[in-house]
């Protein structure tokens, strides 16, 4: 079994057309192709079908999943707002692949 941030790269690296977005005040946190099952709960999410992994801090009563989203073609969770129809940037995020002073 892949680990979660193995499946997520997998998903995230491919096509950027038709996909899923999981979203927290409109920030855009997961991105998922749309054939992935996304199943929100009042206590969690759960990813794949078979389950693949349990996204625990998201929920119903906090997220809201948006289908057959086109994306940004530089998408990383948190990078991007997205409202339902635009995708803005963050202007908060930090790319977590530079370290601090570089």
């Amino acid at each position: 079994m892949k680990s979660p941030l193995q499946y997520l790269l997998g998903l995230i690296l491919g096509v950027r057309n038709n996909m899923k977005t999981i979203t927290k005040n409109n920030l855009s946190l997961y991105l998922f192709e749309d054939s992935v099952a996304i199943t929100i709960t009042e206590e969690n999410i759960t990813v794949g079908e078979p389950a693949q992994f349990i996204i625990d801090d998201c929920n119903s009563s906090n997220v809201v999943l948006h289908e057959g989203v086109s994306t940004p073609d530089d998408f990383m969770g948190h990078k991007y707002f997205y409202d339902g129809t635009t995708w803005s940037l963050n202007s908060d995020w930090v790319d977590p692949r530079i370290k601090e002073g570089e």
